[in-house]
């Protein structure tokens, strides 16, 4: 395959910069574990293009795709932009867009494109069990069950939750008044939501997609942790070039140029394993062994990066107040979302011992 981006990603990513450089500032991001969605920063990137560039044209979108997506999401985590790209358009109006029909088009993802609001997605980890299950009521469904911590569930206008049935699953559409939601705070941000349903009504089926839905959101994770480990790494590198010590440049010290080495090495594995499972996707091929590939470097080759930056930067490391803090606890979370590298060697083993001889 050819890993050069195209004009499209490259276009829609420098864009995406300049939006969220302008706009992403430590007084908009408030103290460390607050907030989690920038309302104001999530409507411009709607009036700018950006939330629908990636989605189809039959739903209003600009016609492009997860690669697109990607480099959206690369941006996001370079800035560490507290807005909810992934759940709301990689994941829930994509799956809206391609197995819904005009009129939930109309009601879910029109206004998300807008900015208006924001869709959360309630899926277990891979190898837990589901959280939920449905029962038919006439000619819909009712759904009872709880999960907690759900990624942008504390502000979510919307959810699609995945439900056991009789014989499988299926993900549902369910407004938030349909749900009881309890925010949570995690690592980094006050975001998450515990989401409980006692029989509630869904307002309509997407089918069994859960493990699309999964696929696509594991990607967009890895989209994010490049971003996240490249800036950090570049963090990390120019404090090394101005931070002295015993009358030298740490920079010149031995030990930390390697550190600093396997940290870039380490990145470019983060983004080659992305990029090769994310156009395998998006081309409609087998793709769920290199998906868990790509999520073992983004939480393996995360969590090591996360560490070099802060043991390179010493005490201000570990200060909740210093920029770089933020780029470790976003680095912390994405390493053990959809599972940490351990689960996903585990997946990978299951992968190759189904797979024909």
């Amino acid at each position: 395959m050819d890993f050069t981006l195209s004009e499209a990603q490259q276009d829609l990513a420098s864009l995406t910069r300049r939006i969220l450089t302008d706009k992403v500032t430590p007084d908009v991001l408030g103290p460390h574990g607050s907030g989690g969605f920038d309302a104001p920063l999530w409507t411009s990137l709607a009036q700018a293009g950006v939330l629908d560039a990636a989605l189809p044209q039959s739903v209003g979108g600009g016609g492009f795709g997860l690669l697109e997506q990607c480099s959206v999401l690369a941006e996001i985590g370079r800035a560490v932009a507290p807005v909810p790209y992934l759940t709301s358009v990689v994941m829930g109006a994509a799956a809206v867009a391609e197995f819904g029909d005009g009129r939930l088009a109309e009601r879910w993802i029109v206004p998300v494109l807008r900015g208006d609001h924001v869709l959360a997605v309630a899926l277990p980890d891979y190898g837990v069990p589901c959280g939920f299950t449905a029962e038919a009521d006439g000619d819909g469904w009712r759904l009872t069950g709880a999960q907690t911590a759900v990624p942008s569930g504390a502000f979510a206008h919307g959810f699609l939750v995945e439900a056991a049935i009789d014989g499988g699953r299926q993900v549902f559409l369910l407004d938030r008044d349909a749900v009881t939601v309890s925010p949570q705070r995690t690592v980094d941000h006050a975001d998450a939501a515990l989401v409980e349903l006692s029989g509630a009504k869904a307002t309509a089926s997407l089918g069994d997609v859960g493990e699309g839905l999964r696929l696509r959101g594991t990607i967009g994770v890895c989209a994010q942790q490049l971003g996240v480990v490249e800036r950090a790494l570049e963090l990390t590198a120019a404090y090394a070039r101005e931070r002295k010590q015993f009358g030298h440049l740490i920079g010149s010290f031995q030990a930390v140029r390697q550190r600093l080495a396997d940290a870039y090495i380490d990145v470019e594995a983060v983004r080659l394993t992305l990029w090769q499972a994310a156009w395998r996707l998006s081309e409609g091929l087998p793709a769920a062994e290199e998906v868990a590939t790509a999520k073992f470097w983004a939480a393996e080759a995360g969590h090591r990066v996360a560490h070099t930056a802060v043991h390179v930067h010493g005490g201000v490391g570990i200060d909740v107040d210093h920029t770089l803090h933020r780029y470790f606890v976003a680095a912390k979370r994405l390493e053990f979302t959809f599972g940490g590298a351990t689960a996903q060697l585990g997946g990978l083993g299951d992968l190759l011992a189904a797979a024909p001889a």
